[in-house]
């Protein structure tokens, strides 16, 4: 605390809190996800592969996979969450090739990606799509299962939000090259009278052809995606009236 001046700026995990202890802890899922938006911030805690290092692991490419973290990283912010993604490491601290292949492709999808994760807010729901009607997968620990087996579709979308910009992502490439944003709707309770204004999509210098109607926004994606396993539509809207 002498430090920073006095402030006490400690961040205490827990696991399995009571509903008295979730004001002072932030509680932790290990190798789990929150079903649904919390109010107050929560974190999974994961690991490419085992806690400790295995050479069996490695010499069967049994990590999980780029697109499988982005998803699962993009779907915990959408809830409030925090993601604390563990890479083992060797005996002598390195890590493997497969593990830096890890890093580099989840690099290059923050690279285009980012905005949409950091610094950002949980919207009104946290997705739409199949994935938000089923039933979850249970978690080793708790919540529903960090990696979902059952693969997402271009109708599973997770939201985030900054200021008057919405995120969507997009959980998967919709091969039509079409997307349709259910949740705004002209009509959507989540808009409260706002309209939409502008649409892009991150990584992509292709204007988007859309329109919005009482069936949700339409969007017209280019021919070639800007980056690999999620792709997020930017979104303005006009000022609450």
């Amino acid at each position: 605390m002498q430090a920073h001046g006095g402030q006490l700026e400690a961040v205490l995990n827990s696991k399995g809190l009571r509903g008295s202890q979730r004001g002072a802890l932030v509680e932790d899922i290990e190798r789990g996800v929150a079903e649904g938006i919390r109010p107050a911030p929560w974190q999974t805690d994961t690991c490419i592969g085992s806690w400790h290092y295995s050479r069996s692991t490695f010499e069967r490419n049994r990590y999980k996979t780029v697109g499988q973290v982005v998803r699962m990283l993009t779907d915990i912010v959408s809830k409030n969450g925090n993601l604390l993604l563990s890479i083992p490491v060797r005996g002598d601290g390195t890590i493997d090739e497969l593990e830096v292949a890890f890093l580099e492709g989840l690099a290059r999808w923050m690279e285009v990606n980012s905005e949409a994760i950091f610094a950002t807010r949980p919207w009104k729901i946290y997705g739409e799509g199949p994935s938000t009607e089923e039933k979850p997968e249970s978690g080793q620990f708790g919540g529903a299962r960090d990696v979902r087996s059952k693969p997402y579709t271009s109708e599973d979308l997770r939201f985030t939000a900054k200021g008057d910009t919405l995120y969507a992502v997009l959980l998967a490439w919709p091969e039509e090259k079409t997307a349709l944003v259910k949740s705004l709707a002209s009509n959507s309770p989540h808009l409260a009278g706002r309209k939409v204004t502008a649409v892009a999509l991150l990584g992509s210098a292709d204007p988007l052809a859309w329109a919005q109607d009482e069936a949700g926004l339409h969007v017209k994606f280019p021919g070639a995606a800007p980056c690999e396993h999620a792709f997020t539509l930017k979104i303005q809207q006009s000022p609450a009236p």
